[in-house]
């Protein structure tokens, strides 16, 4: 672990007991917690330093993204996400286009957004109808998004659309804050992690440089940055289930079954031993994704390897892995509790619904199931 990886993994455990330990703010994002982050230097911390940010890589981004979400998956998802736009404007970018971008958003610790999903078109991303035309002075966007994290305070957003020439073919295009022709319909009420904002989108006739284009199909630049996210959503289900073992380890401190602590009881033991290889599992899986996409991102032919490859079997198992092993230690954890478990005196609910969003977030678990069976099964070469 680099002088900066340390520097950010002692900054955010500090971040992370004094600003979001104590409250879950529902405030509209960013929060003063959440704006807090920028205020220690930490905010953006994957971005080379020439744009400010502290140029960690993804490997040593996990156990950070963990603690954050130990105390807070919400604020955790907010300060993180922005890691998928910003990664394909540096890798896909022009030098001009990262200077208005990257340059901007690390000096002032603002957010980013990525745009692909829409409400119709579901997992199937071949099917969205948000359109970019080509004409005098650029593109011209149309169309409505949905499940954007981030966008409604966001410096600048990365919009997936399909060409309206070509319906085969698929751009990412970055649009400013500020640009005509954006609007913002609706915050998404989401059944946890109350510090997040996720938004409704639509375009209309909204018109960007064609510079602002980023290189390659977009569909394909899209699955590249989702390595980043799926890497890092997992690494909050490890935060998640920490902060669970933890809690149930204090409750049974002063819990009495048949005149002993639960601490002596041997189901309860066993249920705690089976949370803590779960949790190391977790972590490994996260940190190999990181560590291989890493290595890919630093080649001087890297951004051609990731194009070529798509989306990383490491970064769509970590995410699937740490989802179903998540929500099996968070109902392990709810159990324990009982009764108080299920209600809001205990933070063991909020927790179990915060667990829920990283098996739904980015691909639930059998479109991504799915997508290994096409990738790495069918063809032979590609199997383990």
């Amino acid at each position: 672990m680099g002088v900066n990886a340390e520097r950010l993994l002692r900054g955010v455990r500090e971040y992370a007991a004094h600003e979001l330990m104590t409250e879950h703010e529902a405030a509209e994002p960013p929060t003063r917690s959440q704006l807090a982050f920028h205020e220690r230097g930490l905010a953006n911390w994957w971005l080379p330093e020439e744009y400010g940010g502290l140029g960690v890589g993804l490997r040593d981004s996990v156990d950070a993204v963990s603690e954050l979400a130990y105390a807070d998956a919400g604020s955790a998802f907010t300060l993180f996400v922005s890691i998928l736009g910003s990664t394909l404007v540096s890798l896909y970018g022009s030098d001009e286009l990262k200077d208005r971008t990257l340059r901007k958003v690390g000096a002032s610790g603002g957010f980013s957004a990525t745009l692909g999903s829409e409400l119709a078109a579901g997992s199937d991303l071949t099917s969205m109808t948000t359109t970019a035309a080509r004409g005098t002075g650029g593109l011209v966007i149309d169309g409505e998004k949905s499940f954007a994290t981030n966008a409604g305070f966001a410096e600048f957003l990365v919009v997936i659309a399909v060409s309206a020439d070509n319906p085969l073919e698929h751009l990412a295009i970055v649009v400013p804050r500020g640009t005509p022709g954006v609007r913002i319909v609706r915050r998404w009420q989401t059944l946890g992690m109350p510090a997040a904002g996720t938004y409704q989108v639509t375009f209309e006739g909204c018109r960007v440089p064609e510079a602002n284009a980023l290189r390659g199909p977009g569909l394909v630049l899209l699955e590249v940055g989702l390595n980043t996210t799926r890497t890092l959503i997992a690494a909050c289900g490890v935060g998640i289930a920490r902060r669970i073992r933890d809690l149930s380890l204090a409750y049974a401190r002063d819990k009495r079954v048949y005149g002993e602590s639960l601490l002596a009881n041997a189901v309860f033991a066993a249920k705690l031993g089976q949370m803590e290889m779960d949790i190391e599992v977790m972590r490994n899986q996260c940190l190999a994704a990181g560590a291989e996409f890493d290595a890919l991102a630093a080649d001087p032919d890297g951004a051609a390897e990731l194009l070529s490859r798509g989306a990383l079997r490491s970064a769509v198992t970590a995410k699937v892995c740490c989802g179903r092993l998540g929500w099996r230690i968070a109902t392990i954890g709810s159990e324990m509790f009982g009764g108080l478990g299920y209600t809001d005196r205990s933070p063991i609910g909020r927790l179990l619904r915060d667990m829920r969003f990283v098996s739904i977030l980015e691909g639930g678990d059998d479109v991504l199931r799915e997508l290994v069976y096409r990738r790495f099964v069918i063809p032979a070469r590609r199997r383990l």
